[in-house]
């Protein structure tokens, strides 16, 4: 028998009079950035708002103080309970911070075309350039005792044809001798990114910075998605940790070992706390006593979507031994040595932690479509040791401990289908939580949102797979609507609660659509078993599901059968292709958004080899066991293409390169298949300005309007 259950998002507020539009959409104010004061009784923010004929978006930071009983600050007069600006778009600031000691706000700012680091003081006044380094800076970490910067900076090592030809000045022609040419949206340029100490007293840099990386071809942060979350002062400043992965070329296109190197800065020494593991780590922090430090850890190598688990090491233990030839990482290895376990007995991926005190650490994790905030404590007597802090359908992002306020309580930013991320004091141990920020509290008290089914639904192998369902707003059971399945990208991500601004499921419905959105096999927040069952198995299991979530929802009345669409991007892209050539019928109207058509032509194209590697099983020069996922690759079954297909890519995505795009696309055409290509030459693997995002929002429902209704 089907379970079925069933949560109502009811429209966040009773006076909403309007469906939610492409227009309304792009007027949400987009928050990030938050941080507490090291006091607890503030905190700041900064909010993107986008101008469309501009075509780009500008960062206002915010403060606010956390409850109505914080203190009014030296020279900060702040009426409660309202945020106040305090650095406004005209300076576009990123990057804000408060001080260790809590008495100014740092922030980065572009000024002549290179990013510079401010300061001011608490009322956003008296602002004041601390670096005017040539090249600019691409991040930044003020030490907790103030006497010492991290900065990032880009160092150029490789040379150009010109500079090795000096005679050929104008040429811009490439030699290349190692992979990693290119990374996801850029070509290399040359340079690495490189972590620094740099002396500062009073608003000041003192004498000559220390490259950490110094004659390494290396880069801290990660490329190309790394960030300050990479590196990280011990309390006492006498140590800094990073991520590093010490590769380079082909070996690094290849590989995932990164790993957690801590530089001692009175003896000059650098350690690899992480070295018996060969797969990720990443995200070091230290204990607050700084005898620990924990990071996030996946134990298979080349996996770059294996489970994240917290591990950590411990100062005051023996030297950790190398771990067993395959890279995994066993329970017995981690007690034996320096590196400890934490989370391995929990079967969720890990995102966010913090350390609560120098035993207990709260994490965020991906659970059952949704983002929770957990905790690791080594007293409780479960075998996992970890206890869920929230409950809910919704997503929480980053949080922040809010000290001095209650034994548990964190600012954190949350998100649902219905709702763009917000700001909220959450009490963890009573249950509470009360908004903060309210940004979007105006537009969406306009906007009517419709209903969110949870929908259990049995799949071809009798397993329970859950499917968010979302209806119109005013939805009438009484008649029959046209019903789009969302194909999940990734390939392993998990469909949670996230308000997308380009796969907006509210949006979607808005327009006279059902969404059906399957967390199909091979996403995590499942377990391991679900998550990793994807693997070389593309046209499979998870193709199966997805074809039981939408076979499952159109049995009811209110679908119409007849007007059925599939829509989805990157692996979803793949996922949409595939079901063009073994749909049965099913589908009126195909929507891809840079999806692999041709597995042998993208293998050969990507950049990031690892996960080419991992998730078909090695090149398909050398498959050892047939079906793979180059015997189901989607251009194999264009001989059954009958449905109209809108095809999208963007010139900038290396990771899937245009070409798969216009093969599916000439595809298309010479079968004489109704289509149509919607290329962007200045966006990647996303569409990230706003004139594109607004366009790629009417092209696609045009397509739908035209093809289901």
């Amino acid at each position: 028998m089907k379970k079925l259950l069933i949560l109502t998002l009811l429209p966040l507020f009773s006076m909403a009079q309007n469906k939610l539009d492409i227009a309304t959409l792009w007027q949400f104010g987009r928050i990030s950035e938050h941080m507490v004061s090291p006091d607890g009784k503030l905190a700041i923010y900064a909010v993107k708002h986008y101008d469309v004929k501009a075509n780009k978006g500008k960062n206002t930071i915010y403060i606010k103080p956390i409850s109505q009983s914080a203190p009014a600050r030296t020279g900060l007069d702040l009426p409660l309970p309202q945020p106040t600006p305090i650095l406004d778009e005209t300076i576009n600031a990123f990057g804000a911070r408060f001080t260790p000691d809590g008495l100014k706000i740092s922030y980065l700012r572009t000024i002549n075309d290179e990013v510079q680091l401010f300061e001011c003081d608490l009322s956003g006044k008296n602002s004041k350039q601390i670096t005017q380094i040539k090249g600019g800076i691409n991040g930044y970490k003020y030490s907790p005792k103030m006497n010492q910067l991290a900065l990032v900076m880009d160092v150029k090592m490789d040379s150009k044809v010109s500079e090795v030809y000096p005679d050929l000045d104008k040429s811009n022609a490439r030699i290349i001798d190692n992979l990693f040419y290119r990374h996801w949206d850029a070509w290399h340029d040359y340079a690495y990114s490189h972590l620094f100490i740099q002396a500062y007293e009073n608003g000041q840099l003192k004498g000559e910075a220390l490259d950490l990386l110094a004659g390494e071809k290396f880069d801290c942060p990660l490329q190309p998605s790394g960030d300050d979350d990479d590196y990280t002062w011990s309390p006492d400043g006498g140590r800094i940790a990073y991520t590093c992965k010490k590769m380079h070329g082909t070996e690094d296109a290849t590989s995932t070992n990164s790993d957690i190197y801590v530089y001692d800065i009175q003896t000059k020494a650098t350690t690899n706390v992480s070295e018996a593991n060969l797969g990720y780590d990443k995200n070091p922090q230290f204990s607050p006593d700084g005898t620990k430090i924990a990071w996030l850890s996946m134990a298979t190598p080349g996996y770059e979507s294996d489970r994240n688990t917290l591990v950590y090491f411990d100062f005051n233990k023996p030297k950790a031994s190398k771990a067993p030839g395959n890279g995994k990482i066993q329970a017995a290895i981690y007690i034996q040595n320096k590196i400890n376990p934490l989370t391995h007995n929990f079967d969720y991926t890990l995102n966010n932690f913090i350390w609560l005190d120098n035993a207990r650490l709260a994490f965020s994790a991906d659970m059952e479509g949704t983002q929770q905030i957990c905790m690791f404590d080594p007293k409780l007597k479960s075998l996992n040791q970890v206890v869920l802090l929230t409950q809910g359908n919704h997503d929480i992002g980053g949080f922040s401990l809010i000290p001095n306020l209650g034994k548990l309580t964190v600012l954190a930013a949350k998100m649902t289908i219905s709702m763009p991320t917000e700001l909220f004091v959450m009490d963890l141990i009573a249950k509470t939580e009360t908004p903060f920020s309210q940004t979007n509290k105006a537009l969406l008290d306009q906007t009517k949102m419709g209903k969110v089914e949870k929908r259990i639904v049995k799949t071809t192998d009798n397993k329970d797979m859950l499917v968010w369902v979302i209806y119109p707003p005013d939805f009438d059971a009484s008649k029959k609507y046209p019903t789009l399945l969302y194909c999940q990208g990734g390939p392993q991500s998990m469909v949670s609660q996230f308000f997308s601004y380009r796969w907006n499921f509210q949006l979607m419905a808005a327009n006279g659509y059902i969404v059906v959105a399957p967390n199909r096999r091979g996403l995590p927040g499942f377990g391991s078993e679900w998550n990793d069952a994807i693997a070389n198995d593309y046209g499979g299991q998870c193709m199966k599901d997805y074809l039981s979530a939408i076979d499952d929802v159109a049995k009811e009345p209110f679908v119409n059968k007849e007007k059925l669409g599939a829509v989805g991007a990157s692996f979803g892209g793949y996922s949409v292709y595939w079901l063009a050539g073994n749909h049965n019928k099913r589908f009126k109207t195909f929507i891809a958004h840079c999806g692999m058509f041709n597995m042998e032509s993208w293998y050969g194209a990507t950049e990031e080899m690892f996960f080419a590697n991992h998730d078909n099983g090695g090149p398909y020069w050398d498959q050892k066991q047939s079906p793979n996922n180059f015997d189901a690759s989607p251009h194999k079954f264009v001989k059954n293409w009958d449905t109209p297909i809108l095809i999208i890519h963007n010139e900038k995505d290396y990771r899937v390169p245009l070409n798969q795009g216009m093969e599916a696309f000439t595809a298309a055409q010479l079968k004489g298949i109704p289509s149509r290509f919607l290329y962007f030459p200045d966006e990647n693997h996303w569409v990230t300005k706003p004139q594109n995002g607004i366009l790629w929002q009417r092209v696609f429902f045009e397509w739908l309007d035209q093809t289901l209704k």
